[in-house]
């Protein structure tokens, strides 16, 4: 996200925790998978930037995270009961918001 400036990196920074809120609905996610994850859907982000990203979705009370249990040293996160609110809110402001800027005919301002 380095070469966009920074209104837009903010506002591509709330798309991408919505990523994150949306898979980690799913199941566990762990930062790797996430990042090739976005890359699929044209993010260029960093662990250096999503990692943060995450432990901070964790504060807020976001998503939760747990060491896996397979030896390795990732972190797995899956989303909680106020991150289930959150997606709830989003994904109907989301369609709210598509309706109207999406819209093909636009109204014209009186």
């Amino acid at each position: 996200m380095d070469s966009i400036d920074k209104p837009l990196q903010r506002v591509l920074a709330g798309f991408i925790r919505m990523h994150v809120l949306h898979h980690a609905e799913e199941g566990d996610l762990c930062g790797n998978w996430m990042i090739e994850e976005l890359r699929h859907h044209g993010y260029k982000i960093s662990a250096g930037t999503l990692y943060p990203m995450l432990r901070t979705m964790e504060k807020d009370g976001w998503i939760k995270g747990r060491d896996a249990s397979d030896g390795t040293r990732r972190r797995l996160y899956r989303i909680t009961p106020k991150g289930r609110v959150a997606l709830k809110e989003v994904r109907a402001r989301l369609q709210e918001l598509f309706h109207e800027v999406g819209a093909q005919g636009r109204r014209k301002k009186t």
